[in-house]
């Protein structure tokens, strides 16, 4: 069978859609060269000085990791020069990205984290770059402002995420259902070799950092015993699986189906995962590939986001575990 690269399906999906445009194809393109990029860099990490921190903490009060910096500075350059954006956000940066008028302007606004789960580098853990894009209001010229950016997760015109491990795959949805690629190092393409892919709807798997239960409430407490009892629709105990690179673990939950668990607890009542270039585009993917994505009390891609930096609770994976959970938060109320 021939071998598809990721160009051949991006061009094909977009003939058979009444709104394709040269300049979203154009976009997917600078962004996969982006991540090509940082799979470079991140391959070469530990012969160059690149491994740990640079000193600094970024806006999310985290360490910031010099793979980070790196990764951010890759992805700004490229995208900003693509054509087809008028604005970006970075986990990383404080505000968003305006293009410069220097460059030509597009239609399309770019989330990103740069390198989610960057602290686990220094051990040869997966880590990822998470992206979202969003297309700027109709009628809507000039200066773009922040309001343009709060978007919820349901109008993303795409969605995906770099996967940097054994091997680099670029696993994306435009909305129509999700497929996943390969990088293969000798031609320096990805190549389709995981289409329409989908999460069981029932999984066997629970993923959650239960170093935090003091800090939980009690509905949350009741979520992960359920999945830990045999008082559950397994009739058994699930198995725990966790890395701490959220990517990795959701990479994981999308294959062999379970669930992924960021509750928010007494220090982050609002969650920890950023809603905007975390939650929203692995909410979507999740969707696309027939699970689902809650915050606990319903459907993370309808939260209107309101800062740039909004965070919220996780819960995504199997549409029946992630219903178990819900109607658990629900009982508690």
């Amino acid at each position: 069978m021939a071998e598809v690269t990721v160009t051949e399906h991006i061009l094909l999906h977009q003939k058979r859609s009444p709104q394709a445009t040269g300049q979203f194809t154009g976009l997917l393109y600078d962004l996969i060269l982006s991540g090509k990029t940082i799979s470079r860099r991140i391959n070469k990490a530990g012969l160059l000085d690149i491994l740990g921190g640079t000193g600094e903490v970024n806006v999310q009060g985290e360490n910031v990791q010099k793979l980070d910096e790196i990764a951010n500075r890759i992805m700004i350059y490229r995208m900003e020069r693509c054509g087809a954006l008028c604005a970006m956000a970075s986990e990383e940066e404080a505000d968003f990205i305006p293009v410069s008028p220097e460059f030509p302007q597009g239609d399309y606004i770019l989330i990103f984290d740069p390198l989610d789960g960057s602290s686990n580098i220094d051990v040869n853990v997966n880590v990822g770059t998470i992206f979202s894009i969003l297309r700027r209001q109709h009628g809507k010229t000039g200066a773009v402002t922040l309001d343009e950016l709060l978007q919820p997760g349901t109008q993303q015109v795409a969605a995906g995420y770099m996967l940097y491990g054994p091997s680099t795959m670029l696993v994306f949805t435009t909305g129509q259902g999700v497929h996943g690629f390969t990088l293969d190092p000798g031609v320096g393409e990805f190549l389709l070799s995981h289409p329409n892919m989908t999460i069981p709807q029932q999984g066997k798997i629970y993923s959650v950092n239960e170093g935090y239960h003091q800090y939980w409430d009690e509905p949350t407490r009741a979520c992960i015993d359920y999945f830990k009892s045999s008082e559950n629709r397994l009739g058994k105990p699930y198995s725990a699986r966790y890395v701490g690179s959220l990517v990795a673990d959701f990479h994981r939950t999308l294959i062999y189906g379970g669930i992924y668990m960021y509750p928010a607890d007494t220090r982050k009542p609002q969650g920890k995962l950023r809603l905007l270039c975390e939650a929203a585009p692995l909410g979507m993917l999740a969707e696309q590939a027939g699970g689902r994505a809650s915050t606990g009390l319903g459907r993370v891609l309808e939260v209107k986001p309101e800062k740039l930096h909004a965070r919220v609770p996780l819960f995504i994976g199997s549409a029946n575990d992630v219903a178990d959970v819900e109607a658990l938060y629900a009982k508690h109320k």
